[in-house]
């Protein structure tokens, strides 16, 4: 069937109404990060079971509105594959908050599956190979090239036979309700905007900076920050991390030495490297006790835990271990090892409070139960 490339409101509007009497759809979508300032949404990938597949461009039409009804419904099956991250960008971008998923990586995972990835597992089960020369492409480039589209819907095009073939599995192994779960809880990813307030936090090694380099690394990512933004590229694209600590430590002079710093986009070094240097000479300038340097982080978390209760999850990672080898599963699928040293530090006695740890899954607590309960009581 001829791939459709929908970008108009009418043509949206026509396909939602058709693609309402469908019973499930697999849905992908595909973002501009690795290109742009902004990792937006630039298209949204739908297949039918009876093989239709579609592409919406949410950059010419407002798909908000127009996709929830059909992505909402909870009566409808909702394919998808490691959509963790499409699911934060439809709450995002659209405020869609998808129901009915089912997750075909998730799936194999409970399967003891190895190669999780989608390519792996199309080639296994239908010996499909999956292009992989536009994985970097420019999503928000437009026009867009037809080989873009192809590759685009190659990522929903195979997931209603392959999510048929990973639930009679499941059903086999008797893992349904373990999918349940976490299908419906990954129903309630939401987007977390929350980032360090400090972008030099971020760079590997400013924390082992002096305060004035730290300083000067500040100003060089809020210069880069701003140049991207106005360009609507991404940062790194701008002047790498290691651009910016080699700066840091020793700083250019003159925009003749900028633009011999490796890693740095020479375009942007002659059309905005007086701005950089001025910065960074402004910061020399400063006494010591002006400068602001690494920030200190605030007390996170419970802390390294004492003697005893790592001695408990040790002895709880056994018990762990030795059901994961037995189901073949790996390990943190069954229980991650930060669960297990919560199961420690909380000492439940019972599977009611077991279940009660946050993050436990039901299922997981009462696979481990009798295991783990053991060892605490």
């Amino acid at each position: 069937m001829t791939l459709e490339y929908i970008d108009t409101r009418p043509g949206a509007e026509a396909l939602v109404e058709e693609l309402s009497r469908e019973p499930s759809l697999a849905l992908d979508c595909e973002a501009a990060g690795f290109h742009r300032y902004s990792d937006r949404l630039c298209l949204v990938q739908i297949s039918t079971p009876a093989g239709r597949d579609v592409i919406l461009d949410p950059l010419q039409v407002d798909l908000g509105e127009l996709l929830r009804p059909l992505l909402e419904d909870s009566g409808r099956t909702l394919y998808m594959h490691g959509g963790d991250y499409d699911l934060r960008l439809l709450d995002r971008d659209l405020g869609i908050h998808p129901r009915g998923v089912f997750d075909t990586q998730v799936a194999a995972s409970l399967l003891g599956v190895r190669g999780l990835g989608l390519a792996a597992l199309l080639e296994a089960h239908f010996q499909v190979r999956l292009s992989k020369k536009y994985q970097r492409a420019d999503w928000a480039a437009r026009p867009l090239e037809a080989g873009m589209l192809e590759y685009a819907a190659a990522d929903t095009r195979h997931l209603h036979p392959l999510a048929d073939i990973l639930w009679a599995r499941l059903r086999e192994a008797g893992r349904e309700s373990w999918a349940e779960e976490e299908f419906r809880l990954l129903e309630e990813i939401r987007w977390n905007a929350e980032e360090p307030d400090d972008p030099v936090v971020r760079v590997k090694g400013a924390r082992k900076l002096s305060p004035r380099a730290v300083h000067r690394l500040r100003e060089a990512l809020a210069w880069r920050d701003a140049i991207a933004r106005a360009d609507d590229r991404a940062p790194f694209r701008i002047a790498g991390d290691g651009a910016l600590m080699e700066m840091a430590t020793s700083p250019p002079a003159t925009t003749r030495d900028l633009g011999r710093v490796k890693g740095i986009n020479p375009r942007v070094a002659r059309a905005h490297g007086d701005d950089l240097v001025d910065r960074l000479a402004g910061v020399d300038a400063l006494e010591e006790r002006e400068l602001v340097g690494y920030p200190r982080q605030e007390f996170r978390g419970p802390g390294r835990p004492p003697p005893e209760v790592e001695e408990v999850a040790e002895r709880l990672k056994r018990e762990r271990n030795a059901v994961a080898e037995a189901l073949g599963l790996d390990r943190g699928v069954v229980l991650s090892n930060a669960m297990v040293l919560e199961v420690a530090r909380r000492e439940p006695t019972s599977l009611e409070e077991l279940r009660s740890v946050e993050g436990v899954r039901d299922w997981q607590a009462e696979l481990l139960a009798d295991r783990l309960l053991a060892v605490l009581a």
